[in-house]
């Protein structure tokens, strides 16, 4: 009998470590997640911040094309006619 009462304790230690450490993975997983949460929120931050610099890059870019810059004034032209085009079509829609 004592053989068995010495293999149900070693059993119940077993199951005491695997609990404390299902614990102890629980809670780093929760930190882990709470962690990627913070970095997915700083990428979509910077994602943003990255567009609006491109914005101000491009308008930039243009200013400095009409402002007699010889760098990008294809550029700036093709925007120039994509822009008049897109007025003609909304004045096409509203005069029908």
């Amino acid at each position: 009998m004592s053989n068995i009462e010495g293999i149900v304790d070693a059993l119940e230690l077993k199951i005491e470590k695997v609990l404390k450490n299902q614990t102890v993975l629980k809670e780093t997983n929760l930190k882990l997640s709470k962690a990627q949460e913070q970095y997915q929120s700083t990428i979509k931050r910077q994602e943003l911040e990255i567009i609006a610099w491109k914005e101000k890059y491009d308008t930039l870019k243009m200013a400095n094309t009409i402002l007699g810059s010889d760098d990008d004034k294809r550029e700036t032209k093709l925007k120039i006619n994509a822009l008049i085009r897109e007025i003609d079509h909304c004045i096409g829609q509203l005069s029908e």
